[in-house]
């Protein structure tokens, strides 16, 4: 295992202060703002360990309400909503300065036999014949909005082998494309001893999820996106349905595009296939996308 992945397995094995309350911490992100996905991470996490073992995530749906400090702790709060015969639900609220900055609700549900069918896995090119990030990113140094940023985006993806199947937003600025990106991602190690969990897979594919779901939408419009300063934004909601199975430290398809940008907002959405074709995860998100003026 990596240092970078045990660094951030570390960032996502809260403390517990009491029954239903955890807190967590937060590193810098690209933005000077706790990165979204790192929230919603830690914030199933929480709900997980209320939960028996034998329920695993097959939702959460997510409102991102105030932009996290990174210098300080964040407190997470479970409520037990219900605990059904098959399905269990918990609300989770993280708060940080005294006032929530994100709200959770994940559902779990024990395992079960039902009907199957899924949509077939798009066409993409093999991972290990794609860039990694630190081969590729240093190719659009010059398009960064900072000297520093090229070195803060390469250690926010440390933990996360993450590669473009096309050239990212960056790396086209001023070109309009067609609004749809493919990457492959899967952690930079094995998991495997006493961290080799069920939900551990689910909440790093959550961590992952926020990373570059909205490039569609920059794509759409020949922005370079938050590294290049042409547009700022937020994410605004998050929502992920977990269909099947899955391994975190296995190559994941990211297949993302999006159907509508208005408002100042714009939507993307997702589907993320195991390498062997199965459909494991859904998700759909909308985020803050404007033009500096």
């Amino acid at each position: 295992m990596s240092e970078a992945l045990q660094s951030l397995l570390d960032l996502l094995d809260l403390e517990r202060i009491e029954e239903d309350i955890f807190r967590g911490r937060s590193r810098s992100a690209v933005v000077p703002r706790v990165f979204g996905g790192q929230v919603a991470a830690q914030a199933l996490v929480a709900a997980g360990r209320t939960v028996p073992p034998d329920r695993h995530a097959h939702s959460l749906h997510a409102y991102f309400l105030r932009a996290g400090d990174p210098g300080a702790p964040i407190v997470y709060t479970v409520d037990r909503i219900r605990d059904g015969r098959s399905f269990t639900t918990r609300r989770v609220v993280a708060v940080q300065h005294g006032q929530p900055i994100f709200h959770l609700s994940a559902s779990f549900q024990t395992d079960e036999e039902g009907m199957e069918h899924q949509a077939e896995m798009p066409s993409a090119p093999d991972p290990e014949t794609l860039p990694t990030a630190a081969e590729l990113l240093p190719r659009y140094a010059d398009a960064f909005s900072g000297t520093d940023v090229l070195e803060r985006v390469l250690e926010a993806r440390e933990a996360v082998d993450l590669r473009y199947v096309d050239a990212p937003p960056y790396g086209t600025v001023g070109e309009v494309r067609e609004p749809r990106s493919q990457v492959w991602f899967r952690t930079n190690g094995k998991l495997d001893g006493a961290v080799d969990r069920p939900l551990l897979h689910v909440v790093l594919a959550t961590y992952v999820s926020d990373m570059t779901l909205l490039d569609s939408i920059l794509l759409a419009h020949g922005r370079g996106g938050w590294v290049t300063g042409d547009v700022v934004g937020a994410s605004l909601d998050h929502a992920m349905w977990f269909h099947r199975p899955f391994r975190a430290d296995e190559w994941l398809l990211y297949d993302q595009e999006s159907p509508s940008a208005s408002g100042g907002r714009g939507l993307g959405q997702a589907r993320i296939y195991t390498r062997d074709g199965r459909l494991a995860i859904s998700v759909i998100q909308e985020g803050v996308v404007r033009v500096p003026r």
